[in-house]
């Protein structure tokens, strides 16, 4: 099991979303006022006057299979808009606590 945490314009949420539904991804924690800029390129996302946009972030946790689908549909939304963005980090899940699934 490996977790997944995304940053992301805020933009690409309801994309994001959908790409959960069609790889089965059901659980997962949104936070909707993220603030951030990019490591290399691309706009800030401030929530100011002079960048008003934001990010959203999302966490989930997810088996090992699901893992390169996911990655390469998160490739190609962030190709579909470079300047606003889209990350994603993946650690490793070592033990978990959800009823009903096994660690």
């Amino acid at each position: 099991m490996k977790a997944v945490f995304i940053s992301f314009y805020q933009a690409f949420h309801d994309e994001l979303i959908e790409v959960f539904d069609n790889l089965e991804i059901r659980g997962y924690t949104y936070w909707d006022a993220v603030k951030g800029r990019g490591t290399f390129n691309g706009e800030p996302h401030y929530g100011t006057h002079t960048w008003p946009t934001m990010n959203g972030a999302i966490l989930t946790f997810i088996e090992d299979d699901k893992l390169q689908p996911l990655m390469d549909k998160i490739k190609q939304l962030d190709n579909s808009a470079p300047q606003q963005g889209i990350r994603a980090f993946v650690m490793p899940a070592e033990a978990i606590y959800c009823p009903g699934v096994e660690s």
